[in-house]
């Protein structure tokens, strides 16, 4: 008397939960099917920005591999893989963010060394003045 209800029951919640599985591979296969236009946006303005600040000068080479992740990204992307794609489209960010850096280091170090001489030239200056009175 029991069994054709538990028997329904059971075969409700089968179907139910094959659904919810059906439901959660569709997500996750247009998830990963969708282009990665934001990591690509992003690797782009970094490289840009970089280039801007004068990377070229600073930090060629991790410029230089920034670009070529981009290409492997868009290459990735061409070929349908876009997981692959996001990956190198952040390595790409990464690597150009680092390419700002260096450039921003290497352009502070010459501030720097700048104001050093600027300060050396001053107690010189400062010598003589003291030494002619």
């Amino acid at each position: 008397m029991y069994q054709p209800i538990y028997k329904e029951r059971l075969s409700h919640l089968r179907g139910a939960l094959c659904m919810a599985l059906a439901a959660l591979l569709l997500t996750a296969c247009a998830a990963a099917s969708q282009a990665p236009t934001g990591a690509l946006t992003e690797a782009r303005e970094a490289i840009a920005s970089a280039e801007q600040d004068g990377a070229r000068q600073h930090a060629g080479a991790e410029l230089d591999e920034a670009r070529q992740k981009l290409e492997q990204a868009e290459q990735s992307l061409r070929k349908e893989r876009m997981g692959e794609a996001e990956r190198y489209a952040r390595e790409a960010a990464i690597v150009a963010k680092l390419a700002a850096a260096r450039t921003a280091s290497a352009k502070a170090v010459a501030i720097n060394r700048e104001m050093g001489r600027g300060a050396d030239a001053l107690t010189e200056e400062m010598q003589r003045t003291g030494d002619q009175q």
